[in-house]
């Protein structure tokens, strides 16, 4: 995979999960809750896990809930939306 390829897709996983978690990332950028370096790493230790397909097949499930959802527990960047999601600064 092409290292932009690589790196869209896990970016559209962390924009999707963030979605799925409540987290508005742009509002927190915005907001000064989340600072683009934050946003780049999370991406970043996303495009590291070994849990990609796991992580789509996971969204996939949830995509027609309603509410909130946890990120799952190999999820490396649950700790951050988490956060995001419940206000606290990222």
């Amino acid at each position: 995979m092409m290292p932009f390829t690589r790196i869209s897709r896990h970016a559209d996983l962390v924009n999707r999960m963030a979605k799925a978690t409540g987290a508005d990332l742009a509002a927190a950028i915005w907001g000064g809750d989340l600072r683009a370096e934050t946003l780049r790493e999370a991406v970043l230790r996303c495009a590291g896990c070994a849990h990609a397909r796991d992580c789509e097949q996971w969204l996939q499930t949830r995509a027609a809930l309603a509410g909130r959802v946890t990120p799952p527990h190999y999820c490396r960047n649950r700790a951050l939306l988490i956060g995001l999601a419940e206000g606290v600064e990222g």
